[in-house]
């Protein structure tokens, strides 16, 4: 049984006017928030609003670069080279660390997001050069990536120390990854069957799949997405269930 877990939540995805999320809520119940950097959602002032806002509540601040793609949130597979994709690392994250130094903080971690996630998951080649985008600004960063997948193996063999990442509003397929957004049933819409998959990933290492079958997890770190609706139920219920089971919340 793993005793400790961090909780994340992807957050800082409005764009000017257009707000997502109830940012600043969700903050109040988890220990990492991971911010858009400007290329799949986020502008600089909602990142220094976020940023600002995780800071004051001692939430581990991280970088969530994804596509350059606003229009389709950056869950559409964009082709991109391995150079392409650490170029865009680093400038994204690059960003953030700029907009938390300029308020005496500083990053913790990086998540990709979206379609740059689930593509690095499984692209050996693509994970490496994240990777390593995320080495080369700071070695002492923490790679989040789906357990199991490329990201983690690109991570420890450079050594940059990640964080597997399980999902507590998303389902699975039976070769560990996740359900295509796509499909019926990708997205958990119940807190209470969010929060028993999430006690059993913690304190068993698996998680059911679509299939019917049991995948095998690692789960050092938790997502809840914000954008999607009732987040801040889902975090409130997934954490008094980690509560109840003797579960350390606190960020890697």
């Amino acid at each position: 049984m793993n005793a400790r877990i961090d909780l994340n939540c992807d957050m800082g995805e409005g764009f000017g006017p257009w707000k997502m999320g109830d940012d600043v809520a969700i903050l109040d119940h988890v220990t990492s928030a991971n911010i858009a950097c400007g290329f799949h959602a986020g502008d600089p002032l909602t990142m220094q609003r976020t940023v600002k806002a995780a800071l004051e509540k001692g939430v581990r601040v991280g970088a969530h670069p994804g596509f350059p793609d606003l229009v389709g949130f950056g869950r559409r597979n964009l082709q991109v080279s391995p150079a392409d994709a650490y170029a865009m690392v680093v400038y994204q994250v690059g960003a953030l660390a700029g907009v938390a130094a300029a308020q005496a903080g500083r990053l913790s971690h990086v998540k990709a997001h979206g379609a740059l996630y689930n593509l690095a998951a499984r692209d050996r080649a693509l994970a490496e050069a994240i990777a390593q985008a995320v080495h080369d600004v700071d070695p002492a960063l923490v790679l989040f990536g789906l357990a199991g997948s490329e990201m983690i193996g690109a991570a420890e063999r450079i050594g940059l120390r990640c964080a597997s990442e399980v999902f507590g509003d998303r389902t699975y397929q039976q070769d560990g990854s996740l359900s295509p957004r796509s499909l019926p049933g990708a997205m958990i819409e119940d807190a209470d069957v969010a929060a028993a998959q999430v006690k059993r990933m913690v304190t068993e290492g698996r998680v059911g799949s679509l299939g019917g079958s049991d995948v095998a997890v690692q789960a050092d770190t938790l997502c809840v997405h914000g954008d999607q609706p009732g987040a801040l139920t889902f975090v409130k219920r997934i954490r008094a269930e980690l509560a109840a089971a003797g579960i350390d919340v606190s960020a890697p």
